[in-house]
Order: structure tokens, then C-alpha cells, then sequence
């Protein structure tokens, strides 16, 4: 029996008078007087709890900015942007026709009532996340490459550069096929325009890297090693180190794919378009709402502290194939060398500085041949650079 019931009860059938029961059960003589009065209209439904809701909040966000609240979300998720209740607020705030912005909590509870959120009940808790982030702009790049389809259905790759502290969208550049040239022309115009990171931060890819599988040093190390920017590569299969610019990828995508493009140099436009749009414009939630550009320009930039490493130099071991050939990488571009088929199988020891190269016999010791790399030619015929030197009769 509820307390309302017994109220009733206790006025209406037993007699007793308001003053004596509110006193007695310890409520306001006024709430007695109201249960009878409804008792007397509704009966036995004056039992019943009724809500105490108040029937209007003065603070409570009015019809037009919950409808403005609504077309905003429709209209950046069309445009392929985020559309968070964050987001949405720091655009209210830059909105001169909203004089009282509500609170990321109201508007995340209007989206939710207007069935805009979709419950994620399986995705790790914030408590579980490890976090890392460069204390200055410049300390540290990461770089990726993502796939992408055309309008008319072609595959194009994109190369990312991202700044680890800012989240600064450095370039984004649209190939058929991103190669290693492509790289390290990216790198070496994005230094002239941002200044030279301390270090760089990449995946295992065979444009970035040549280790630990492939042995020698791609384009982009000698380029970073001469610079004396400590280069550093992620776990093979975690992505999870290159988070950042793997999240990026995402952002870039679903806007991307609001902005059908067909082709590499359409692509490439609204790449343009983008970046300018994610540095400049949109607040970033990790960034405690600030954007890229602001967040890069308030600190000032780390500087590269790695040893300058020689341009070219290394020592490697291999075995001359049935062709009579050993392969080596420069710049990012394989290169045969022709030495004997009648060597095929000999263990040799390949001594590199830069372009001038020394094959020898890993067991004698013997030099087979020398020269000088053609970085033009793919295969350099036993003839090349070194005339009618013993070596080449051999």
C-alpha cells in the first residue's frame, strides 16, 4: 500500500482530520489536501505516484536550436566531417544567430533522443587506452600509405605525413603507385615548407624501409640519415604504433568518399581542399578542441639530434645466382650486376660507398669486380666502367 493510499485512507474512511494525519506520517498538510481533492475527483486513480516533472524548464533548449541542432549533424555527416556532439558545439559557438550555446552533454542527449547515436556497448573503455604523443611540434612525423578507389572504380594509393603532437595534415599526395622517388620527394618538400623533424616514424613498407628482410637502406633513409633525423619503424603487424596517422586515414576517407573523385588529379584537388580544411578549420578532440595549425604553432620546434650517417655506405653478403648476377638496392631501385655464370653459387662480399662498388669472394677473398653503379641502368654489364681489367675475365 503506497503512502498516498494510506493518506486517503486515513482522512476519508477513518475520519481523522488533515492536521492530525500529515502530522502523523510526516508530510505537508497541503499534499494531504491535494490527495483528498484528487481522491474526490478520480477515486481509487488517485492512488496512483504521478511524475513530478515540472511541466517547463526555463533552461531547456528551445524547438528551433534543437532542429538547428539536428540540420547541422544531417549536414556534416553529407559533407563527410565529423559530426560529434563536440564538433557541433564548436560550430554553435562561431554561430552569431545562437546566443546560449548548449552543452556537449545536451546536445549528445538531443542526438541520442533523435536516434543519431548508435550504441557502441563493445568498444573498450577510455581507462584501457595507452596513449603516447610528441611533447613538441616537428619531434616526430608519422608517414602511411592508404588505398583508395576512384569514381570509375581505379585503384590510387595516397601517401599521409602527420605530425605526431599537432596532428598537422603535412602533405597528402595521390599516385597511381606511391614509389620510393615519390617519398622522398614528398619528404623533401614537405621540410622546406615545415622545417626538418627529428625523427620520422613509418611502417615496415618496402618504399620506407629496406629492413629488416630486404638488407641496404631505400631512398628515404639515406635521405633522413644525411639530415640526422633518427628514423624509426613500427612493430610488423601493429598498426596500432602508427595510430595517429592510421586515424587520419579514416577522417580523410569518409570525407573522401562525399567528394567522389575520377581522377588522380581530381583526387589530388580535394586532397588540397581537405587538408586546408582539417588544419585551418576543424577542432580536433584530442587537441582539447583547438585545430591543427594552432596547436602546431604554439610550441616551438624540435630539431633533428641523430648522428649524420654517410649517404651510401654499407657491407652486405650474398650469393652470385645461376644468371651469374647479384642484385643491389639504390635509391630504392634494384639494380643486377653482372659478374660469371661460371661463379653461380660463390658466397661474395659486397663492399658499397655510395656508387663505387667491390664484389669479392667471401672465401678467397679475391676481388671479382669493381665499378661504379649506372643508377640509370637496371642491369650493369660486365663491360661497364671497367674496361679489360683482369677481374672481368675472370
Amino acid at each position: 500500500m503506497s503512502k498516498a493510499q494510506l493518506v486517503i485512507t486515513a482522512v476519508v474512511l477513518e475520519g481523522r482530520s488533515k492536521s492530525e494525519v500529515a502530522r502523523d506520517y510526516h508530510v505537508s498538510r497541503q499534499w494531504v489536501q491535494q490527495l483528498c481533492k484528487r481522491y474526490d475527483a478520480e477515486g481509487a486513480a488517485a492512488y496512483i505516484a504521478r511524475s513530478r516533472r515540472p511541466h517547463r524548464n526555463p533552461r531547456a533548449v528551445s524547438a528551433e536550436v534543437e532542429e538547428h541542432i539536428v540540420r547541422l549533424r544531417k549536414t556534416l555527416i553529407k559533407r563527410g566531417l565529423d559530426a560529434g556532439a563536440e564538433t557541433i558545439a564548436a560550430h554553435l559557438v562561431t554561430d552569431p544567430t545562437i546566443i546560449n550555446v548548449p552543452a556537449v552533454s545536451t546536445i549528445w542527449r538531443i542526438l541520442t533522443r533523435r536516434s543519431f547515436v548508435t550504441p557502441q556497448p563493445h568498444k573498450r573503455p577510455r581507462s584501457a587506452w595507452k596513449r603516447f604523443e610528441a611533447a613538441m611540434p616537428n619531434q616526430c612525423w608519422q608517414a602511411d600509405v592508404t588505398h583508395w578507389h576512384l569514381a570509375h572504380g581505379g585503384g590510387v594509393e595516397i601517401l599521409n605525413l602527420l605530425d605526431d603532437h599537432s596532428r598537422l595534415a603535412i602533405t597528402s599526395l595521390a599516385r597511381r603507385s606511391v614509389s620510393g622517388p615519390d617519398v622522398v620527394d614528398t619528404f623533401t618538400k614537405a621540410f622546406s615548407t615545415w622545417g626538418t623533424p627529428a625523427s620520422v616514424l613509418t611502417d615496415n613498407g618496402a618504399i620506407f624501409t629496406g629492413q629488416p628482410r630486404r638488407h641496404g637502406r631505400t631512398a628515404l633513409e639515406i635521405t633522413l640519415g644525411t639530415l640526422g633525423i633518427k628514423y624509426l619503424t613500427s612493430r610488423p603487424y601493429h598498426p596500432q604504433t602508427c595510430g595517429k596517422v592510421e586515424r587520419f586515414h579514416q577522417t580523410q576517407k569518409k570525407w573522401l568518399a562525399a567528394h567522389p573523385a575520377v581522377t588522380i588529379a581530381e583526387l589530388q584537388h580535394l586532397l588540397n581542399q581537405f587538408r586546408g580544411y582539417y588544419n585551418q578549420h576543424r577542432p580536433h578532440r584530442a587537441l582539447a578542441r583547438r585545430t591543427p595549425i594552432q596547436a602546431y604553432t604554439g610550441r616551438p620546434k624540435a630539431t633533428p639530434t641523430g648522428y649524420l650517417i654517410p649517404a651510401h655506405y654499407r657491407v652486405r653478403t650474398d650469393v652470385i645466382d645461376a644468371a651469374g648476377v647479384i642484385t643491389i638496392r639504390y635509391n630504392s631501385r634494384l639494380h643486377h650486376i653482372g659478374l660469371s655464370k661460371r661463379r653461380r653459387g660463390t658466397k661474395v662480399t659486397v663492399l658499397i660507398d655510395d656508387r663505387d662498388i667491390r664484389v669479392l669472394d667471401r672465401g678467397t677473398g679475391q676481388l671479382i669486380r669493381k665499378l661504379i653503379l649506372d643508377p640509370n641502368k637496371d642491369y650493369q654489364p660486365r663491360s661497364v666502367k671497367c674496361g679489360n681489367s683482369p677481374e672481368n675475365r675472370l
